[in-house]
């Protein structure tokens, strides 16, 4: 070759790496192998496009010392970008450090603020502040993501603001508190967080006001002894306009804060009402072979105190694999953990369409009245279990025109002047029931029960019509539980199959193959060693 010839060929592959590079910005492709698609843009996503007239910014405010600590901002960034890709140009990115571009103080008024991480460098160990956090523009809208720090619901969180901001709607949510011994910010706290994760705003109303047609979706957190006539009205008389709501409801109340004593809840009118709907809420406790573990003190015949830990069957561990796949809702159901819940029947109206989200195992059973819920006379759980054992139902939905409770009945009085009329025509609604109220509160500390906050989100948008971007959220990126067999055939064959496998099958595997490349080596240097041997004879 050449000199003239080996320029030419290089000048040639430099201008076919420049033209790759610029090629692949347009056409390139990524393999995700986990098992949910964490790492795949959705369809809905890709084309979001359509529904942006105009462009939306956002804003990475991203710590370079964070991205050179920890992988998490890098796979952000990446995700972001092949997020902005798919939207033709309808989406632009800018990643910026708020230390390097002086614009700290700036960053902080929108809401994102620095936190402090420990790093360890040189053996020596010290604090740094840094930026993770996202501002979405659109017009003269902003919202923001104040802390990003996983890919879990990063996909979602984008999607869902977006879609709100261009559409010039709130995702707002009504919260009527139905039990009044409950604290809004203290029961409640980790279920005002996720919403508010999710891009949601809460508006609490309080039982008996007016809910009015223009909230998307109710949330009616218990109630049963707590909401009186005039604020079923106001409940009744919104899902006759067309309204959507959450109910989590129980026939039969736990006390929790002393001894554990169960008691029939003396209903007001609300679990009536919502038989009338077309589910009724039955007066038992649900027990489950498929079952949480429960940690709870006890006196010793000498008086010590001792903290004890068991499988408590009332509290019950949902399945995977106990949802409907063909609801929107359960259809990336991940489970729940519910704790003295009471099971649901289906009885809906004409012009109603009623299933289940959710049940327990086929090994569950009831427990009804008188309630000896002790967990330490374990044969008193189940005196009930020959008469009630089968599958129950924990979660339902309900979608139609609603029959009015107070049809035919005068408007309740109250002081403060006249109820409003009833809808001259009422319209389909939506309904989801689910036969416990602790698993929405903060009780879930107990469990981890984070997946309870998942499944709540996904409802409020089915609920608010959003139901294209539920499996989005859905999206699993972790591992499940370490002990979903509950069977004890079933967990001690799974072990043994373990055991099996990495003890024999896998050390056998690794020697077969070390003996198949040494047969393999020493075959070639035989045919080398004839092949050299019959080059000197001749």
């Amino acid at each position: 070759m050449t000199k003239k010839q080996a320029t030419i060929l290089s000048a040639l592959t430099l201008l076919a790496l420049v033209l790759t590079v610029m090629v692949s910005r347009r056409l390139w492709f990524r393999l995700d192998l986990t098992k949910g698609k964490s790492y795949t843009i959705s369809a809905v996503s890709r084309n979001l496009h359509n529904e942006i007239p105009d462009q939306v910014r956002i804003t990475y405010f991203l710590s370079d010392k964070l991205r050179a600590i920890h992988p998490i901002p890098g796979e952000i960034e990446d995700l972001l970008k092949e997020y902005t890709a798919y939207s033709r140009g309808k989406i632009r990115l800018t990643v910026k450090d708020p230390a390097k571009a002086n614009a700290a103080g700036e960053v902080e008024q929108f809401g994102i603020m620095p936190q402090q991480i420990q790093t360890v460098e040189q053996d020596q160990a010290s604090l740094i502040t840094v930026y993770s956090g996202l501002l979405i523009e659109y017009l003269d809208e902003i919202d923001v993501m104040p802390s990003v720090f996983s890919l879990e619901t990063l996909e979602y969180d984008l999607t869902s603001r977006i879609r709100s901001m261009v559409r010039g709607s709130s995702r707002m949510l009504g919260v009527v508190l139905g039990d009044n011994f409950r604290r809004w910010n203290e029961d409640y706290r980790q279920l005002q967080g996720a919403f508010m994760q999710a891009g949601y705003q809460l508006r609490l109303i309080p039982p008996g006001a007016d809910i009015a047609d223009t909230v998307p979706a109710l949330l009616v957190l218990g109630g049963v002894e707590g909401l009186d006539e005039t604020a079923l009205y106001q409940i009744d008389r919104y899902l006759q306009t067309g309204g959507r709501a959450l109910f989590t409801v129980k026939g039969v109340r736990v006390e929790t804060s002393g001894d554990l004593e169960g008691r029939l809840l003396d209903d007001q009118g609300l679990l009536a009402m919502l038989s009338s709907y077309g589910v009724t809420v039955l007066p038992e406790i649900v027990m489950d072979r498929s079952a949480l573990t429960m940690q709870y003190q006890t006196r010793s015949p000498n008086g010590m105190i001792q903290i004890r830990m068991t499988r408590n069957p009332q509290w019950i561990r949902v399945l995977r694999e106990n949802s409907n796949p063909d609801h929107p809702v359960s259809a990336h159901f991940t489970g729940l953990d519910m704790y003295w819940a009471s099971p649901l029947s289906l009885n809906a109206p004409d012009g109603v369409e009623a299933g289940r989200l959710f049940t327990t195992t086929a090994d569950a059973w009831s427990m009804r009245e008188p309630y000896n819920v002790n967990p330490e006379i374990p044969y008193l759980l189940e005196r009930d279990s020959s008469e009630t054992r089968g599958r129950k139902i924990l979660g339902a939905s309900l979608a139609g025109v609603f029959p009015s409770w107070f049809a035919g009945m005068p408007k309740p009085w109250q002081e403060e002047g006249e109820l409003p009329d009833m809808p001259f025509e009422p319209k389909a609604g939506r309904i989801i029931v689910v036969g416990d109220t602790e698993f929405a509160t903060s009780f879930i500390s107990v469990s981890g029960g984070q997946r309870n906050l998942d499944f709540l989100v996904q409802a409020a948008d089915w609920l608010g019509n959003d139901d294209d971007i539920i499996g989005i959220r859905s999206r699993e990126s972790g591992s499940g539980r370490l002990d979903r067999i509950i069977e004890p055939e079933k967990r001690a064959a799974a072990m043994r199959t373990a055991q099996a496998v990495n003890v024999f099958i896998v050390p056998l595997l690794v020697v077969l193959a070390g003996i198949a490349i040494a047969l393999r080596r020493r075959a070639r240097g035989a045919a080398a060693r004839s092949a050299r041997g019959g080059e000197k004879e001749q």
